[in-house]
């Protein structure tokens, strides 16, 4: 079951960039990070760019970044490895040695889209399952028999995980900020970028349970000023209401009413920190008749009272 709120220490993150990365898939890793910190209010992940050697690395489209320094120098949590175009140029014998070393002083590394390729090619994908760009999985599983290679949008089997391209890179931060802080977070993550179906973790899920939970949050998102009974949402979800809560906590680890709760809240808190309406008015947009009661479950959620937000932010 996944957990609804949960809460760990800062990660450390450094991203591997080669030149011809895209600039895509680093926005899709790093913003969600990002924001992740800004809707919590804490520091819940930093981050560094790195490069194999001194001097701007220059994506695909020509946007040059200066890393912060050489990954031979970096420790953390998670190295997450970026390259794009022109990969299988990238991977002598001076990138092996860099990312065998790095696998020391990193917990887990990652290959975002094509650096999948690297990793394999150092060896340090060898007995794992793992995936790449899907343009590239069939020579891939051919160049390397001794992985598990899988059409899967992402792949985390231990330290090892694996992301096939630049969308799917923000379903695997999104999976990571589920896991390591709860998945309510996640949820007002990826409602900040409007992401319906991606709400919740990702684990393959394309099946029945993982339809009728996108289906609710759907439903929920588009009935935040007039709220819809649960009853309604499971019928409209096609389900029942008992098989709607107990998907819903195998998913997102609460009920439908504490999510549904999370989404009124959260857009309430959006309200507040972006506009001049006044909590009354507020209230009503997020289906609440009593200013009082929305104030008392905003606290409630948030720790502060709306008031005291829309001063801190003025």
């Amino acid at each position: 079951m996944q957990i609804w709120s949960k809460s760990m220490p800062t990660q450390q993150i450094g991203v591997l960039l080669f030149n011809g990365f895209s600039n895509h898939c680093l926005a899709n890793t790093v913003e969600p990070l990002r924001a992740a910190n800004t809707l919590s209010g804490r520091d819940l992940y930093a981050w560094e760019f790195l490069g194999l050697e001194d001097g701007t690395v220059t994506s695909s489209s020509g946007l040059p970044v200066t890393p912060h320094r050489r990954v031979n120098a970096a420790t953390g949590d998670l190295l997450a490895v970026m390259p794009s175009y022109g990969f299988r140029d990238l991977g002598g014998w001076r990138t092996q040695f860099a990312l065998r070393a790095a696998s020391h002083r990193f917990a887990a590394l990652a290959g975002l889209d094509t650096g999948s390729w690297l990793l394999a090619e150092a060896g340090l994908l060898d007995g794992h399952a793992a995936t790449i760009h899907w343009q590239e999985l069939t020579p891939f599983a051919e160049r390397f028999p001794e992985i598990d290679a899988r059409r899967e949008r992402f792949v985390i089997d231990g330290p090892r995980i694996t992301c096939s391209g630049a969308m799917a890179a923000f379903d695997l931060v999104l999976h990571l900020i589920g896991r390591d802080h709860g998945q309510a977070l996640a949820l007002d993550v990826a409602h900040l970028f409007m992401t319906r179906n991606s709400a919740r973790s990702h684990e393959g899920g394309a099946g029945p349970s993982a339809k009728a939970v996108n289906r609710a949050l759907a439903l929920m998102q588009e009935h935040i000023e007039t709220p819809l009974p649960i009853s309604a949402l499971a019928r409209r979800a096609g389900c029942t209401q008992k098989a709607l809560e107990t998907r819903m906590r195998a998913e997102l680890g609460a009920t439908p009413a504490t999510v549904y709760r999370r989404l009124r809240l959260t857009h309430a808190r959006k309200l507040v920190a972006e506009t001049d309406l006044g909590i009354a008015e507020i209230a009503l947009r997020c289906g609440y008749g009593d200013p009082a009661a929305m104030t008392r479950a905003f606290r409630a959620e948030f720790e502060t009272t709306p008031r005291a937000l829309r001063s801190q932010v003025a």
